[in-house]
C-alpha cells in the first residue's frame, strides 16, 4: 500500500497531565509505531489536550502550569503539539466534545487546503495556460481528512464502566465514530473489559490495543508524591519540566489538597441530572 493510500491518523490525548511525564510522550510513539506497522495507517500528528481546572480533580494544579509544562515537554517534537482549547473553557468539557471539536477542526483545515490547491491550479493555468501546472498543484488528488483516534491508557478504557463518569452516548460516539488507541499497562486486562462491555465489544474493531513490551510504569501520582517528599524525579520527566516545577515550586503538600472536598465534575453533572 502506497503512502497516499494509507489512512492518515491524528492521535488526541486528553487528561490531567499533572504533570506530563515521559510515559505520556512515550504513549504517542508506541501508538504511532503500532498503527504504522499494520501497513494501513500513517500517523501525521499528535495532540495533547490538558483538562480544565473546572474538572475539580484532587491535587489538580492550575491549567496554565500544566499547559506550559506540556509545551516544554514537546518543544523538540516534530509531530506532537499542545492544544489549550479544552483547558480554557469556563466549564468542564466532556471528552466526547473535545474529540468532536478537534475532528471538526481537522476536517475544516483539510477542506481549506483543498480550496487553496484549486485556486493555485486556476491561477497558474491562467498565467501559463499549461496542463503541467494542473498536475504540479495536485488539483485532482484530493485526500480524505485525517481520521482522529483518542489515545489513552487501559485505565481510561476501563473507566468507561464507572457509573456516572461517562455518558453512554459519549462512549458510543468516541469508540464507534472515532476509535481508540489504547496503551496496555502491567496488571490491566483491557481485552477482558472489552469482552464484558456490549458497547466496546460492538466496536472492538475500532479499538487498537497497543502493548508496551518494555514496561514503563511512570505515574503522575507517584511523581507528585516524590515531589512532595523532596525526592528526585529526574529521568521520569523531561528535564525542562523538572526545571519548571522547581522554578515555580509546584506540587506541595498544600497543592495536593486542592479540590479535596470537591465533587469531580462528571459526577456532579451526571448525578444531578439523573
Amino acid at each position: 500500500m502506497s503512502s497516499q493510500e494509507k489512512t492518515r491518523v491524528v492521535l488526541l490525548a486528553c487528561g490531567s497531565f499533572n504533570p506530563i511525564t515521559n510515559m505520556h510522550l512515550r504513549m504517542f510513539e508506541l501508538a504511532r509505531d503500532h498503527l504504522e506497522d499494520t501497513g494501513r495507517y500513517r500517523v501525521v500528528k499528535g495532540i495533547i489536550s490538558p483538562v480544565g481546572d473546572s474538572y475539580k480533580k484532587k491535587g489538580l494544579i492550575e491549567a496554565c502550569h500544566r499547559l506550559e509544562m506540556a509545551r516544554l515537554a514537546t518543544l523538540n517534537s516534530d509531530w506532537i503539539t499542545v492544544d489549550d482549547w479544552e483547558s480554557q473553557q469556563p466549564e468542564w468539557v466532556e471528552t466526547a466534545k473535545v474529540v468532536r471539536h478537534h475532528a471538526d477542526l481537522i476536517s475544516s483545515e483539510n477542506n481549506s487546503d483543498d480550496v487553496d490547491t484549486v485556486r493555485c491550479g486556476k491561477r497558474r493555468k491562467l498565467e501559463q495556460n499549461t496542463i503541467i501546472c494542473q498536475s504540479s498543484c495536485n488539483i485532482n488528488t484530493k485526500e480524505d481528512s485525517p481520521h482522529l483516534n483518542l489515545l489513552c491508557g487501559a485505565d481510561v478504557l476501563e473507566s468507561f464502566g464507572v457509573k456516572d463518569l461517562w455518558k453512554p452516548e459519549d462512549i458510543e460516539e468516541i469508540v464507534g465514530r472515532y476509535g481508540v488507541a489504547c496503551i496496555t499497562r502491567c496488571g490491566s486486562d483491557p481485552e477482558k473489559f472489552i469482552n464484558q462491555s456490549d458497547v466496546l465489544y460492538k466496536h472492538r474493531k475500532n479499538i487498537h490495543m497497543v502493548r508496551e513490551w518494555v514496561t514503563n510504569e511512570i505515574s503522575a501520582t507517584h511523581v507528585r508524591r516524590a515531589l512532595r517528599r523532596g525526592q528526585s524525579v529526574r529521568y521520569l520527566l523531561p528535564d525542562s519540566v523538572v526545571r519548571y516545577i522547581q522554578e515555580h515550586s509546584l506540587y506541595s503538600v498544600e497543592s495536593e489538597q486542592k479540590n479535596a472536598n470537591a465533587i469531580l465534575a462528571p459526577f456532579q453533572r451526571y448525578t444531578s441530572s439523573n
